[in-house]
C-alpha cells in the first residue's frame, strides 16, 4: 500500500500530474571538464590565500583580497563556460595564478599544475566535442557530402 493520495479513478499514479517541461541543455565536455578544473582550483586558491594570511607571507589585504578576487573570477568563468568568454576567463585565471608565483614562489608550482590540466582539458574536450557533433550530424543525416 502506498501513502500517495489516490487520483479521481482511485489510482495513486494519477495523483502526480505529468510535467512536460523543456529538456535539460546538454553540456559540452569542455564545459564539464572546465568547471571541474576551475572548481578544484578554486578550493586550492581559497586554502592558499588562508595559508598566506596565516603565515603573514603577504599583507592581509593582498592575501585575502587577491584570493577573493581570483575566486570571484573563477566563479564567473565557471558560469560562462558555455561561451568562449568563459574559456578566455579560464585562461586569464591560469595566467594570474602563475603570475602569483612572483609574490610567493610556491604558486609557480600550483599554477603550472593547474595550467597543464586546464590546457589538456580544453584541447582534448574540444576535439571530443567536435567528434561527437560530427557523429550526431551523421546520425541525423545532416552531414555535408
Amino acid at each position: 500500500m502506498t501513502d500517495a493520495p489516490a487520483g479521481p479513478h482511485g489510482d495513486a499514479d494519477d495523483a502526480a500530474p505529468a510535467r512536460a517541461g523543456r529538456p535539460r541543455r546538454q553540456r559540452s565536455l569542455r564545459e564539464s571538464l572546465g568547471s571541474i578544473v576551475l572548481g578544484f582550483e578554486l578550493l586550492v586558491v581559497f586554502l592558499g590565500a588562508l595559508v598566506l594570511f596565516g603565515l603573514h607571507s603577504l599583507p592581509a589585504a593582498v592575501a585575502l583580497g587577491g584570493g577573493a578576487a581570483l575566486i570571484v573570477l573563477m566563479v564567473v568563468a565557471i558560469a560562462l563556460l558555455r561561451n568562449t568568454i568563459g574559456v578566455v576567463l579560464g585562461w586569464i585565471v591560469q595566467l594570474v595564478l602563475v603570475a602569483a608565483g612572483l609574490l610567493v614562489p610556491a604558486f609557480f608550482i600550483v599554477g603550472a599544475i593547474f595550467t597543464a590540466m586546464w590546457a589538456y582539458c580544453m584541447i582534448a574536450a574540444a576535439r571530443i566535442d567536435r567528434n561527437n557533433q560530427a557523429a550526431r550530424a551523421a546520425d541525423n543525416g545532416t552531414e555535408n557530402p
